[in-house]
Order: C-alpha cells, then structure tokens, then sequence
C-alpha cells in the first residue's frame, strides 16, 4: 500500500493509514528520500496515529529513513504514537535516537517551524549571517574570525571606540 505524500510549504506529510509491510516501509523510505530531494524539503512529519504496532523492523527503518534524510537536509518527526505502543516499544528496547516526536501535526509543524528559525551553525560559521544568506538572496556577509579571512580581521585597526577581534581575543 503506497503511503501517501503531501507537500506542505517546506515541509512533506507521510500519512500512514494501514499496517504497512516491509516492502512498503522500504517504498515509503525512498519516497521520501526521493520527493526530499526533488522539493528541498527542510522537514518531514510521519504521521503513524494508526498504527495499532510498531515492530523492530518498523522501528529500526523509522530511524534509517530519519538518518538518510538527515544526511539529505530534513529533519524528521514522528507523529501519533499511541501511548500502549509506545509503552511497548519501551520495554522492547526500541528507540527512536535523534527523531523528533509529537503528539499531533500541529505540534509537528510548530517543532520543525522552531527547528527552522534556529540558525544553522554550519552556514553562520562559513558566512557569518546566522539567516545562512550564502543559500540564496543577497550576497553572503563576509565571516569574522573563521577561515582564511582570520588573518585579515586580525591585521585590520580598531575603530575609534571599538575593539578589534584580535585585542578581545588576546583581553586588550
């Protein structure tokens, strides 16, 4: 059974209605990696408030699928696990590290919306705008103390009442 799909501004919403079997938990797992790829998805929610059981297998390709997309810039978060599943996944053993949870899809949204405001620490670091500019609109800010312009901030003068990266490093 193919699970549904929806686009969501940034965002896809993996419906799941039924019991899926390892084909299609495997059909679902490239879907999203394919359809992350092709939209630029920041994010994706999996909602498995119908599920009735989550097994190992079910568990262990939930946490693939977040850490391929992950790897393919979406952060993933699971919505709907009922409290008897989750409960039994517990005593199992079965975790999902790293996957963001919820309880409903408006959480979800809220969760990754936040996620999506945070300033990615990758693209402040290279461009010095936390807005991480250098994806698009506008020219990139030029960095401060990373990379090869260090020497450059640190051979530049002080402006008559501000320090200079060098004399805070250094206290003067």
């Amino acid at each position: 059974m193919q699970v549904p799909i929806l686009k969501q501004g940034n965002y896809l919403i993996a419906s799941v209605q039924s019991a899926l079997s390892d084909d299609d938990l495997r059909l679902l797992r490239d879907d999203l990696s394919d359809r992350v790829g092709r939209f630029r998805s920041t994010g994706v929610i999996i909602d498995v408030t119908a599920l009735d059981v989550i097994d190992s297998f079910a568990t262990r390709t939930l946490q693939s699928v977040a850490q391929m997309l992950k790897l393919r810039g979406a952060y993933t978060v699971i919505v709907g696990i009922r409290p008897d599943v989750a409960f039994v996944m517990v005593q199992l053993g079965l975790t999902l590290a790293d996957v963001g949870a919820a309880l409903d899809l408006e959480e979800a949204l809220e969760h990754l919306n936040r996620r999506s405001h945070k300033p990615n620490e990758y693209r402040t670091m290279r461009t010095g705008d936390p807005r991480g500019s250098a994806r698009g609109g506008g020219a990139p800010s030029r960095p401060t103390l990373s990379g090869v312009n260090r020497r450059q901030d640190q051979d530049e003068k002080p402006r008559s009442g501000h320090a200079s990266p060098r004399s805070l490093e250094h206290g003067r």
